[in-house]
């Protein structure tokens, strides 16, 4: 293998990798309306029509569409098919909720379920790799250098990373604390339904790219202030 693949983790590898998901983060403007847009006209249509059909049908025929113009124009689907994959598994939540006998009140709220549900099992899995001394963002660092573990061997390296793998953890853990009393709420009929769908889709949105971009930014934050030289074993 090559020296560049066996290449130390420092401070600046650890910031290169941030700086790269920032990359793949921002799909600028047109990424970012292309992730809000089938949430918006989900909810629009929900509360306008009470047509669960119409709302999920409407919300993949945008997303559908956008899809088409991204292919060509040949540029990046990500952001579409992110958005088309989470309307499908909110729709297979809509669909288990309805043969479960749930109201369509019921169906409504089991659209925004599985959004909450990885938020806290991402929130989870981040704080045990922090607990137990394996924080995931040492193990980008490590698919970057071409060792996945050498990395571990230097405390200050994994110090870093689990400062900025907790950051990674918070934006999940806000939304979890945020939408989850909603739901509940709802689904419990201590709130309107038609209230609480209002809420989550706009906490949805609001809570989407501006908490991940303002996580990502302490990340880069927290590598600006680092001014402890990190070198692994071998380079020392």
């Amino acid at each position: 293998m090559s020296e560049q693949q066996h290449a130390p983790a420092t401070v600046d590898t650890v910031e290169a990798v941030v700086r790269a998901q920032i990359s793949r983060a921002l799909g600028g403007r047109r990424g970012m309306v292309e992730a809000a847009v089938p949430t918006i006209v989900f909810t629009v249509i929900w509360l306008t029509t009470k047509e669960l059909r119409y709302a999920l049908t409407a919300s993949i025929a945008i997303a559908l569409v956008l899809l088409v113009a991204r292919l060509v124009q040949r540029s990046t689907v990500q952001f579409v098919v992110n958005a088309l994959v989470g309307i499908g598994i909110g729709w297979l939540f809509v669909t288990i909720s309805a043969r479960q006998g749930g109201s369509e009140d019921d169906q409504a709220l089991a659209y925004f379920l599985p959004g909450i549900i990885y938020n806290a099992g991402y929130s989870v899995v981040l704080g045990l790799t922090c607990l137990i001394g394996w924080p995931l963002v040492g193990f980008m660092v490590g698919s970057v250098t071409g060792d996945p573990t050498a990395w571990h061997e230097d405390k200050q390296v994994v110090k870093l990373c689990t400062t900025l793998t907790w950051l990674l953890a918070v934006p999940c853990l806000v939304r979890v604390v945020v939408q989850a009393p909603i739901w509940l709420a709802a689904h419990s009929d201590a709130m309107d339904a038609d209230r609480a769908v209002a809420l989550l889709g706009i906490l949805k949105i609001a809570m989407g790219w501006p908490l991940q971009l303002a996580a990502l930014g302490a990340m880069v934050w927290v590598l600006g202030r680092n001014k402890t030289p990190v070198f692994s074993p071998e380079a020392a």
